[in-house]
């Protein structure tokens, strides 16, 4: 009689010839599939070879082991030649293959052998040995990673915004409005980041409320004025700070209104103005102001020495910025940036809800007087005549293009500059006017003083896309070997392109050649032959392939690629489709609201590019998709999913191009750091950036390359600081080579830009940590603030 510990090593076998069966299965079956879609024919006869390998294991003959050692090998071949010795693209293509294989070669597997089990192992041992070398060498390569190194100040140069803040200060969203990101303090430097520790960390106690949106978020950026440190939280509070300590000086609440229909609960920061002397002095003089934008419409003045409001500003300290629109209801108008601030006048744009309806608010550019709140310019794109001013028988016009993100401004050339987005629904223009196409996607440049254009850049035309320029442009004057000064404007867009313009004239200074692109418009729609394509550039050279996509795995990296070839895709700018399109760059863009980090003086830059796929799938009217909204309907309350686009002929349904595991199918990296000349406007190093330790099952933080929301800051320490990655750190950064520095372990997710700034003689790095809801980092409400000391406290 058999004993039981005689029969298991046959029970195993067994089982181990049917999973084996099994996988060959999935994988014939959805290789066929995938090679009749015209992508890679490996996976058909890889899952035929296990289906041999299954039976000949069935029939426990020692060709099984021989056979299998040659599909290791071929397996090898096949994913060196795909994927090179990039180990985490060679990852998924054998993390099945080699795993079962060392699995055969385990002894209460080859038992049943006999005499013949080492007969059977070796040629497969030998395989297995090859295969660990090919990955163990990949551990050590990284094909992606570009060295180099950014020049030094080869001569004084002197900002153009030097004059625009004392250096310890932080006096705009972005540093200063030239939007450089850039501080000249210099008590940081490589040489001694890493002693860098918690001097105070402040909590806001704003957290998510039950009847908030998903796209909860904590992205500001705060100011430093003085001794006083200015920040808003998601739900528009705004709180003084003491600069050295971090105690709350004051709060002021707004008491916004708002309910889950709204697309953004957020607050990217608030902008501080010097109000000019008065001929005679007013009870609510309000000598410097704090310029807080709401979620749901309004701009608030408010008193910088103990948060009061400023009531001679427009109603008791407030305008509502719903008047003159064509409609009014909450959460469709968002104002989410920070305004611009002249010596007269304070500019507020205003996000609007993406792909909703073809009846919402307009994207007009206001300005008000600094003291009264008095209208006095407007530019509203969407107009025949831009600067018409609203008035008992005109509103602005519905649906133009809007700008979401905080404008520039050169106080010298008296020009702001507003990075403009497109007329929405976004992902469809058969109706859109030539007039909401005329300053959509672009950069406009605008007489502060009066509102009139003074040039306009397109930068993508007839958007079907979103990609918008998201970010605050830099202004940097280029200082050029034969001694001209160029006052440039670097604009990074979704797209990937930085398009570098004279900011004078808003002719190019770096060439972006109008390039071929795809064609083929959706029924009732039409395309731009042409786009401009700038020569400074992050977006890929070469079209993406179904060799590009990736999984955790061997088969769910087939499924990312059986879904890639069903998708309409032909590089960038391939058009909107029912079939589906593969968005690259996606939604997201490369460049997101973060911007660039510009060092004035080395004549450089710090970039943070992103590399998210999307889809988007036209969905026609039916009786799932009506065409217009129920009267009592709110704003769709989400940025991503299906999209009504009502007053359109159809929905859209726009997503991230994930595996069915939830990962991105595009293989990493994803995220990276990244520096620029701008004598050469070339990318001179490129480094991937944070690690999966807050987004896999286990933590541990594989250094991919992942995605990030927020921007960087330079200083002139010749240190970067960036926050902003799906992992909860803060990192710092050699501006020189990009070699990381240092890093500490964030309390949330920090989807912000820090800033950095100067009290009681020690430079502070500051930085919100909050998270982000639609990103799906951890939600908090914290402020922390380092600094070369090593005094902690918190308040």
């Amino acid at each position: 009689m058999t004993t039981k510990a005689a029969r298991r090593p046959g029970f195993i076998l067994t089982a181990t010839a049917l999973a084996t069966g099994a996988l060959g299965l999935v994988l014939a079956g959805a290789g066929t599939w995938l090679a009749t879609l015209g992508g890679s024919l490996f996976y058909a006869p890889c899952g035929l070879a296990l289906l041999v390998v299954a039976v000949l294991l069935w029939k426990r003959n020692l060709a099984a082991w021989w056979l299998y050692a040659a599909l290791v090998a071929a397996t090898l071949i096949w994913a060196v030649t795909e994927a090179g010795f990039d180990f985490w693209t060679l990852a998924p293509r054998g993390d099945i293959i080699l795993p079962l294989g060392l699995w055969l070669l385990l002894p209460f597997v080859t038992r049943d052998l006999g005499p013949k089990a080492s007969r059977a192992r070796a040629p497969l041992a030998a395989s297995i040995v090859a295969g660990i070398a090919v990955f163990g060498y990949a551990l050590t390569q990284d094909p992606q990673d570009r060295t180099g190194s950014l020049p030094q100040a080869t001569a004084s140069v002197t900002p153009a915004d030097a004059d625009e803040k004392p250096p310890e200060d932080w006096s705009a969203y972005g540093g200063t409005q030239f939007g450089d990101r850039y501080s000249p303090l210099a008590q940081i430097t490589p040489a001694n980041v890493k002693q860098l520790k918690v001097a105070w960390t402040f909590r806001t106690h704003d957290l998510k409320r039950a009847d908030d949106p998903v796209e909860i978020t904590d992205e500001v950026t705060p100011i430093k004025i003085h001794d006083t440190v200015y920040l808003c939280s998601p739900h528009q509070l705004v709180f003084a700070l003491d600069a050295a300590t971090g105690k709350q000086r004051w709060v002021f609440d707004p008491k916004i209104t708002y309910n889950a229909t709204f697309q953004h609960m957020t607050c990217r920061g608030v902008s501080w103005a010097a109000t000019p002397p008065m001929d005679t002095p007013a009870a609510d003089d309000c000598a410097e102001r704090i310029f807080l934008p709401t979620n749901d419409g309004r701009l608030i003045a408010l008193n910088a020495a103990n948060g009061q409001l400023c009531t001679g500003f427009g109603r008791n300290g407030a305008i509502d910025l719903t008047e003159g629109m064509p409609m009014r209801t909450p959460g469709f108008y968002e104002p989410t940036s920070p305004p611009v601030v002249t010596d007269k006048v304070v500019i507020i744009s205003g996000a609007v809800t993406d792909n909703y309806s073809t009846h919402e608010p307009s994207g007009v550019t206001r300005a008000y007087d600094l003291r009264t709140g008095q209208l006095v310019w407007a530019f509203d794109p969407g107009n025949p005549d831009p600067n018409e001013m609203p008035s008992a028988t005109h509103h602005f016009v519905a649906n133009s293009p809007n700008s979401w993100i905080t404008s520039s401004y050169d106080r010298k050339l008296g020009l702001i500059y507003i990075p403009t987005g497109v007329a929405t629904p976004d992902i469809w223009g058969g109706h859109r006017t030539p007039d909401q196409e005329r300053y959509a996607s672009g950069i406009l440049a605008l007489d502060a003083n009066t509102g009139r254009k003074v040039w306009f850049y397109q930068t993508v035309h007839h958007d079907l896309w979103d990609m918008d320029i998201p970010a605050q442009p830099s202004l940097v004057d280029i200082h050029r070997p034969d001694g001209t000064v160029i006052p440039a404007l670097y604009a990074p867009a979704k797209t990937g392109n930085i398009f570098v313009l004279d900011r004078r004239t808003g002719q190019l200074v770096v060439p972006a050649p109008e390039t071929p692109v795809p064609q083929g418009a959706a029924p009732g729609d039409h395309l731009s032959p042409t786009q401009p394509f700038s020569d400074l550039t992050f977006r890929p050279k070469n079209k993406l392939t179904d060799a590009d996509m990736w999984g955790a795995t061997m088969l769910d990296q087939l499924v990312c690629r059986i879904m890639f070839k069903s998708l309409r895709y032909e590089g960038p700018f391939t058009p909107p489709s029912l079939q589906g399109t593969l968005v690259f760059p996606g939604n997201l863009g490369m460049f997101e609201w973060g911007g660039l980090a510009v060092d004035p003086v080395r004549q450089v830059a710090f970039a943070n590019p992103i590399a998210i796929p999307f889809v988007s799938t036209l969905i026609p009217r039916g009786p799932n998709n009506p065409a217009s909204p129920d009267a009592a309907a709110g704003p769709s309350g989400s940025e991503s999913g299906v999209q009504p686009q009502y007053g359109t002929p159809y929905g859209v349904d726009l997503h991230a191009f994930l595996s069915p595991l939830g990962i991105p199918c595009k293989q990493p990296g994803w995220g990276y750091v990244a520096g620029i000349d701008l004598k050469t406007n070339r990318i001179m190093w490129m480094h991937r950036n944070g690690t999966t330790r807050d987004n896999s099952p286990l933590p541990i933080g594989f250094k991919v390359g992942i995605p990030s929301l927020g921007g960087p800051i330079v200083t002139a320490g010749g240190v970067a600081f960036l926050t902003s990655t799906a992992d909860a750190y803060i990192r710092a950064y050699d501006v020189t080579t990009g070699a990381q520095l240092w890093q500490d372990r964030l309390p949330a997710g920090g989807q912000s830009t820090p800033m950095t700034y100067e009290a009681n003689g020690k430079q502070y790095v500051l930085t919100a940590d909050g998270g982000h809801g639609s990103f799906g980092t951890k939600l908090g409400d914290y402020i922390v603030a380092y600094t070369l000391a090593d005094t902690p406290a918190e308040h």
